[in-house]
């Protein structure tokens, strides 16, 4: 193959790549399907509109252009900073994201205080979505934010998955763990996009209408295992908790839920098929490998790694061309230390690239939907046979990165950050491999 015959295949791989993601996140925008999981409106003297998360800003959009010309909407959303978009009637706040923040609490204790003077001929729409867990922060009885913003910095840097963080978080909540749904006299409709493996209503967002079955126990288990250091009020108020000595959060048949529904409507499955349709109209076949794939970044790839070695030298499981696709959340753990730059979708890459050393024909990206990866302003990032040479030109080598946890630097000297900007909904990374 001549030089100009590789480049053109390069760009192709690299754009069937890229229309690849874009389908992915598309699929789960909500300003596209959210009116569809709305009940009927008739007879509801209002409609509330309360929550949390990266998606927020779009899922108040399409709230107010379904509820258009039918019934009075109001209410109040929390998204993350520089996520937010133009309403008219809800107003849509921004705060600290993931670690909680002063603007958060407060338009948390106004969401709690507006729920609580619903009646039951309103309706309560809670918008849900991922980041919701640190975006929707109100510290329970005892507790301050800056013990929050310690406890969830604490939890990040030890590498606890996002589900276990939840636990502990609910924990320490006034509202999230199902205290918002427990708050209301009103039914309630929640509209959740999924950005937690496995799709359970009660971790996205920590679960502010879903019936939460951890316990205080539970909560103090996880700081143990990652041997988190948190201030001191926290770890009393799970003592005191799985002493029996405070209520625990509303469980499962706790009869506030009678009155809840709860609908997923977007989730990280149905963003990969339609992440997978675009290779099948590339003529490309596809092996789906889980939308539920977490641990470390780097491992992981190591373990994708020896697949894609197995495909070239053995055609098991799978033939080439094929494009392997999954979705999930891994984690980064930072030694102590080191600040590091980039996210999880860049480092799955960079190990990538240090156990595949320039392979020809193999192809990859890894971007989170929510449009940031980790620390800096992109989604992820794109790997190609001459990635490793261009970023040589700047003195950078893969193994080094990676040590160095810099997996921004790498891909921005080598050119290869897929950048979004904000997308406006969030179902987790997406990842594919493409091996020509």
């Amino acid at each position: 193959m001549s030089q100009g015959e590789t480049t053109q295949a390069t760009e192709q791989a690299r754009a069937l790549l890229r229309r690849s993601f874009d389908a992915a996140v598309a699929a789960a925008d909500p300003r596209q399907m959210l009116a569809q999981h709305l009940p009927d409106l008739t007879g509801y003297r209002r409609v509330l509109a309360g929550g949390a998360g990266k998606a927020g800003g779009a899922m108040a959009v399409a709230l107010e252009q379904a509820c258009a010309g039918k019934v009075e909407v109001s209410g109040i959303v929390v998204t993350r900073y520089h996520h937010a978009l133009p309403t008219n009637h809800i107003r849509v706040v921004e705060a600290g994201h993931p670690v909680p923040d002063a603007a958060g609490e407060a338009a948390s204790r106004d969401i709690l205080a507006a729920v609580s003077e619903l009646g039951s001929e309103d309706l309560l729409v809670v918008l849900v979505s991922g980041g919701g867990s640190s975006l929707l922060s109100l510290p329970a009885d005892g507790l301050t934010m800056d013990d929050l913003r310690a406890t969830t910095d604490a939890l990040l840097r030890c590498g606890a998955p996002i589900t276990e963080m939840n636990v502990v978080r609910k924990h320490l909540s006034r509202i999230q763990g199902g205290w918002l749904a427990h708050a209301s006299r009103a039914p309630v409709v929640s509209l959740i996009i999924s950005d937690v493996a496995g799709d359970d209503p009660s971790a996205i967002a920590s679960g502010p209408t879903v019936p939460d079955p951890s316990t205080y126990a539970d909560a103090l288990a996880i700081l143990e295992r990652y041997q988190a250091d948190v201030p001191a009020p926290v770890r009393t108020r799970l003592e005191r908790g799985a002493r029996g000595e405070l209520p625990e959060t509303p469980k499962p048949g706790d009869p506030c839920f009678a009155r809840v529904t709860n609908r997923l409507i977007a989730t990280a499955q149905a963003s990969l098929e339609a992440g997978a349709a675009q290779f099948a109209a590339a003529g490309i076949p596809v092996m789906m490998l889980g939308d539920t794939v977490t641990g470390e970044a780097r491992e992981v790839a190591k373990v994708y790694a020896a697949l894609v070695r197995q495909i070239r030298q053995h055609g098991t499981p799978a033939a080439a061309p094929v494009a392997l696709i999954s979705g999930g959340e891994c984690t980064v753990t930072l030694p102590a230390g080191v600040k590091g730059r980039g996210g999880r979708c860049t480092e799955f890459l960079l190990s990538l690239a240090c156990e595949l050393e320039g392979m020809p024909g193999l192809y990859a990206l890894a971007a989170d939907t929510d449009g940031i990866d980790g620390s800096e302003d992109n989604a992820g990032g794109l790997l190609d046979p001459q990635t490793a040479q261009r970023a040589a030109t700047a003195g950078m080598t893969p193994r080094g990165q990676l040590d160095a946890h810099d997996a921004f630097g790498f891909f921005a000297a080598s050119d290869d950050l897929v950048t979004t900007g904000p997308t406006y909904t969030n179902v987790n990374d997406y990842r594919a491999i493409l091996i020509l």
